[in-house]
């Protein structure tokens, strides 16, 4: 295939996609026309919104179907999302979304990855509702720049109001004003616009509302905050998190959902599967997290320094960086953030797919000269390519009070190696078994 991309002009596979998409809707006809379709949008936070987003609506007794990167859902019945994609192309997504019409579902909440949208899987899906979580560099060189990449987040709420219009369902657009390209999301037409933030960030966006949290509290028990004088509670770490609570709040909001309702579902959610989980929480942590860009890695160690580590405590990390020729900006980068975080590190392998496993570690390895005043020149810091035994050693190392934080892989199921091979390993599974076999 790739082969064949040298050969063919750009605009060949742009069409090709583009026709992709519509066949797929013509086929299934046009089955978004029955549901209330929110796609979620932006670089990190997209998976933990969209299930918050269901938890919610779950608790109002709307029937919901769901496609995340973690998981797809209709209703009660759930399978892993085991594509290595968020949005599976080849009719899956119109075939999915007319499963959910026939079985009664009123919504489908649609986890929408700019990937996704450079391949129109976004087209012929009659959006209701477009949410943007945040944007920081990520796919660069599969986008050409970073303003192509935000370019093409933004053709989800440029279609907003161009598809098909339901009866009675406004089209609303969210966005994380907090964020400092938020503000240019909600210039697109929509009857209704809602921007959250924890800063003074009202644009006066004209009709517009702005949901803010006040008198915020974060600590290793969650996140508490007041909002519209009612007091919200989650068990969730983070002040990531709370941005992905204030966009669902905001959905909840946007769809009249009442506030006793959006608060009990917040009360009640206990997070996503390898998303800041907690595998094991005394007498030392193991945390396992998605993580795998520089700024999301930064707000995972953060969260844990500030919220969760005691003060004698040690942040224990293992680390590893995607391949294939992916971002390879960022190893470097996040390197140094875990120079800067953790006080023992543990490169190893994540998805190498071709490229040579020692090399990317050696890419991560060089950002630990960026930082200023390194730790005893990172002393406690090896390269394991075993995944398995890389977390091992980070269990082991582990004493009373420490944090073990996992990144890279959260709740996947295996690893992309060479010839796209998968080797079957799941993070919280390895880590169970290790914790299991040394009790």
């Amino acid at each position: 295939m790739d082969q064949i991309k040298k050969i063919l002009p750009g605009f060949f596979f742009s069409f090709y996609h583009f026709v992709l998409s519509w066949l797929g809707a013509f086929w299934h006809g046009y089955p978004s026309r029955n549901l209330i379709v929110v796609g979620i949008t932006g670089t990190k936070g997209k998976t933990t919104t969209a299930h918050l987003l269901a938890k919610i609506l779950e608790e109002a007794k709307f029937k919901t179907a769901l496609i995340s990167s973690l998981e797809f859902r209709i209703g009660e019945e759930r399978w892993k999302n085991d594509f290595k994609m968020t949005m599976p192309g080849r009719f899956f997504i119109q075939k999915f979304l007319r499963r959910a019409k026939e079985q009664n579902c009123q919504y489908a909440v649609i986890e929408t990855t700019s990937q996704g949208i450079l391949q129109s899987r976004h087209r012929f899906i009659d959006w209701d509702v477009a949410i943007f979580t945040n944007i920081a560099p990520e796919h660069i060189e599969a986008h050409g720049g970073f303003e192509n990449y935000i370019a093409s987040k933004k053709k989800l709420f440029v279609l907003l109001s161009k598809t098909f219009r339901k009866r009675e369902v406004p089209k609303v657009i969210i966005a994380n004003l907090d964020d400092k390209y938020g503000g240019g999301f909600l210039e697109y037409k929509a009857d209704n616009k809602i921007g959250y933030g924890i800063m003074n960030n009202e644009l006066g966006i004209k009709d517009s509302k702005f949901v803010k949290a006040e008198n915020i509290e974060l600590n290793k028990e969650g996140i508490k905050f007041e909002l519209n004088g009612e007091n919200f509670s989650s068990s969730l770490l983070g002040k990531f998190n709370l941005y992905n609570i204030l966009a669902a709040v905001s959905f909840g909001i946007s769809q009249n959902i009442h506030l006793e309702e959006i608060k009990r579902a917040i009360g009640k959610f206990g997070g996503v599967e390898g998303r800041m989980e907690f595998v094991q929480k005394e007498p030392f942590s193991v945390v396992v997290d998605y993580a795998h860009t520089p700024d999301s890695l930064k707000e995972v160690y953060q969260a844990l320094k500030e919220q969760f580590l005691k003060s004698n405590g040690r942040l224990i990390c293992v680390l590893g960086s995607a391949g294939g020729g992916r971002d390879k900006w960022k190893r470097p980068e996040m390197g140094k953030i875990a120079a800067e975080y953790c006080d023992e590190i543990i490169l190893t392998d994540e998805d190498p797919y071709d490229e040579n496993p020692a090399s990317i570690l050696n890419d991560i390895e060089a950002g630990f000269s960026q930082i200023r005043n390194p730790k005893s020149e990172i002393r406690n810091y090896s390269k394991i390519l075993d995944r398995k035994e890389a977390i091992k050693k980070g269990i082991k190392s582990a004493r009373q009070g420490d944090v073990v934080i996992i990144t890279g892989k959260g709740a996947e199921s295996f690893i992309m190696s060479s010839r796209g091979q998968k080797i079957p390993h799941n993070d919280r599974e390895t880590a169970r078994k290790i914790l299991q076999d040394l009790n």
